[in-house]
């Protein structure tokens, strides 16, 4: 991804976290708390999956940026650095391809 948007989304956020502004939506998540931040995971989710199920999928990719962003607060929240979730992920992509090839059985003995 081109100089990681993620990332420097995740960095705003941590900023927002340890120096709120006012009038900053991400400072007002933070200041209601997990319980709001893990209802607009939810809400962001529903939304998320309506927009896919539409035949022009229009919509989808600013709603799986609104999830993802929603995400990163959650992760914010938590003290979570991107680095962790970025190595997280990074491990398990190593994983990928390497699937165990299923055992063939000779059904006919």
């Amino acid at each position: 991804m081109k100089n990681d948007v993620w990332a420097q989304m995740f960095e705003v956020i941590q900023t927002r976290r340890e120096n709120p502004e006012e009038g900053s939506y991400t400072c007002y998540l933070f200041e209601k708390g997990r319980d709001k931040i893990l209802k607009k995971i939810g809400e962001e989710a529903a939304e998320t999956i309506i927009a896919a199920k539409n035949p022009s999928g229009e919509d989808l990719v600013g709603e799986i940026n609104d999830l993802f962003y929603h995400v990163l607060v959650l992760a914010a929240e938590y003290g979570l650095t991107y680095e962790e979730i970025a190595a997280e992920c990074e491990k398990r992509a190593e994983k990928i391809g390497n699937l165990k090839k299923m055992k063939t059985v000779d059904r006919n003995t």
